[in-house]
């Protein structure tokens, strides 16, 4: 029963000293910028094939790229087959019918497309 109270009375233990006493003579972790990762990379021996932060060409995507409207940036599931805007809904249509010619190819433009079909 004695022992019974001294287990008690001692608080538990959750930390070992060896990792504290470790903790206390390591040296200060030094964060690297992105320049100085770029650099550290720069110098390594890398494949051909690998994808680094300083390589410019990255694998293509599988998926196909998403369209947006040219008038409101929305997700465009539609294409206007005679000027090739692209919209969202009947609205942007309506409006996209009234633009003059220079203002859908200024559009177009925007989008890097080329010249109206006709």
């Amino acid at each position: 029963m004695n022992t019974e109270i001294q287990t008690l009375d001692q608080k538990p233990v959750f930390k070992s000293t060896s990792w504290f006493l470790s903790r206390q003579t390591s040296k200060k972790r030094t964060w690297k910028g992105l320049k100085q990762i770029v650099s550290s990379e720069k110098s390594l021996p890398w494949g051909e094939n690998v994808v680094h932060y300083s390589s410019i060409n990255a694998p293509p995507s599988f998926l196909p790229p998403e369209k947006f409207s040219d008038l409101s940036g929305l997700s465009a599931p539609y294409t206007d087959p005679q000027t090739r805007l692209r919209f969202a809904n009947k609205e942007e249509y309506t409006t996209m019918i009234d633009l003059p010619m220079d203002i859908t190819a200024g559009y177009l433009a925007l989008r890097g497309a080329t010249s109206i079909v006709g």
